[in-house]
C-alpha cells in the first residue's frame, strides 16, 4: 500500500498510498487500544502531538495523552473503520475514519476521528488527532 523511496522510506504520495499509512496506523491504535496498552499507544503520537479526545480537554504530548488513555476502563475496545485519506506531502498524510468504543459493559460510544500523521524517518505517527460525536 505505501510504496518505498530511493532511500527505503514509506512514501504516501497517492490517496491509495495515503489510506494504507493511515489503515496501518489505526489499526496499531485499534490493537494497543483493545489491550490497554497505554505505552504503545503514546509512542504511535508525535511529541508534540495535539489530542482531542471525547473529553472537552484539549491536550498535548505524551504525558496528557498517557494520561487520557490511562484512564480508560480495562476491557474497552475500538472498532476502526478507515474512510478517507490523503497525501499532503510525501511525509504528511490526513484521514478519516469511523471509530466505536464499546464498553465492556456493552454500550456503544460511536465518534468520527481525523488524524494527521507525519513520517520521521521509517515510522508514521500521529501528530494531530480529533474525535467528534457521530
Amino acid at each position: 500500500m505505501t510504496g518505498i523511496t530511493g532511500t527505503g522510506r514509506p512514501e504516501a504520495c497517492t490517496e491509495g498510498a495515503a489510506y494504507g499509512v493511515i489503515a496501518e496506523l489505526l489499526g496499531r491504535w485499534q490493537r494497543a487500544f483493545d489491550d490497554h496498552r497505554t505505552g504503545d499507544l503514546v509512542s504511535l503520537f508525535t511529541e508534540d502531538a495535539l489530542f482531542q479526545g471525547i473529553s472537552p480537554r484539549l491536550l498535548a504530548g505524551p504525558a496528557e495523552i498517557f494520561g487520557y488513555y490511562d484512564n480508560v476502563a480495562e476491557g474497552a475496545t475500538a472498532i476502526v473503520e478507515v474512510l478517507r485519506a490523503n497525501p499532503l506531502c510525501d511525509a504528511i498524510v490526513c484521514g478519516f475514519a469511523d471509530v466505536t468504543f464499546t464498553a465492556r459493559t456493552g454500550e456503544t460510544f460511536p465518534i468520527r476521528l481525523s488524524v494527521v500523521a507525519q513520517r520521521f524517518e521509517d515510522t508514521w505517527r500521529i501528530c494531530h488527532y480529533h474525535a467528534a460525536a457521530r
